[in-house]
């Protein structure tokens, strides 16, 4: 019980700042998607927190969200799913089947395999490309400098891209 309360306040304090970040910025908070991160968070508290309103949520690995959401996804139809964690190319099909968003295409094969599997079974996530801004070794993503020709890349295999993803190193603004 006490992680369910902990949950559901923690929701409403992320939600909170981001109306008082949109009024700052002088944007609509409704214009703003919150992704809960729900990667090692059991099914029923992910379900409390849709139950609560939250839409859209995040898992890292194809295998975990393949065990939760199913389910999940039977009891809240309106949740949107996004991958956010790196994809391996031997996942792309059971990835297409779970996730209404993939956060981290990063490279050809990834894009590649993604088309195919896509084609195959008539799913469509949302695809965004995953930019490594800083450049740094321990992440993945595409390189800035090669972001606008991979996205002309995927476009040219009849991959729309909706948008791009990026996470700054840590001691950055």
């Amino acid at each position: 019980m006490a992680q369910n309360n902990s949950i559901l306040k923690n929701l409403k304090k992320v939600k909170n700042e981001i109306i008082n970040s949109a009024k700052l910025a002088s944007v609509s908070a409704s214009s703003i998607n919150l992704v809960a991160v729900s990667k090692t968070v059991e099914s029923d508290l992910i379900c409390l927190a849709a139950k609560s309103g939250q839409i859209s949520f995040g898992e890292n690995k194809v295998q975990e969200a393949k065990l939760k959401w199913p389910k999940i996804k039977m009891l809240f139809p309106n949740t949107v799913l996004h991958m956010i964690g790196p994809l391996q190319s031997n996942k792309a099909k059971d990835a297409i089947k779970i996730f209404d968003v993939i956060e981290t295409v990063d490279r050809e094969k990834i894009a590649i395999e993604l088309k195919k599997s896509m084609d195959k079974h008539q799913l469509y996530p949302d695809l965004y490309v995953q930019i490594n801004i800083g450049e740094e070794k321990q992440k993945n993503g595409c390189m800035p400098a090669e972001a606008k020709n991979f996205i002309k890349d995927c476009e040219s295999y009849g991959i729309l891209i909706k948008g791009v993803m990026a996470i700054p190193p840590i001691d950055e603004e």
